[in-house]
């Protein structure tokens, strides 16, 4: 695969970057850890080789938590809104984009799902609810 330019910021736009990176893997993790953070059903990651992310604003509003047992863990965000961030992994041999954090759409498919055997029975059946264009349709 070839190096991909992804830009993104976080929600209130304090924060933004630019990266150039070969994508390994796009994918929806149902792990416990990733459905507290996001507060969601998954998060939706892009994971690469290590890359530099060249932050274009707002460096020192980011934030880095690194859980401290259990499943290596990384949460970077903005300390104003809160949004995900990139990182790299606390092995350095992998660098995560938050998918939601993009500013425009890429060409890439999510390959896998993973930690499924984690996701809640509503994920399951919410995969086939009824797709609306907006808010209730």
């Amino acid at each position: 695969m070839k190096k991909i330019r992804f830009a993104g910021s976080c929600l209130c736009k304090a924060v933004a970057y630019e990266i150039e990176a070969t994508p390994k893997y796009f994918y929806f993790c149902h792990c416990e850890q990733c459905r507290k953070l996001t507060g969601s059903a998954h998060a939706a990651n892009i994971l690469t080789e290590p890359a530099t992310v060249r932050w274009c604003r707002g460096e020192d509003q980011i934030k880095r938590y690194d859980a401290p047992a259990g499943r290596q863990f990384t949460h970077v965000f903005c300390r104003e809104c809160g949004s995900g961030l990139p990182f790299e992994n606390v092995s350095g041999n992998a660098l995560f984009i938050p998918a939601g954090s993009l500013d425009t759409d890429v060409d890439l498919e999510v390959t896998r799902n993973i930690f499924w055997a984690e996701a809640p029975n509503w994920t399951r059946s919410g995969l086939s609810a009824k797709n609306c264009p907006g808010f209730h349709g």
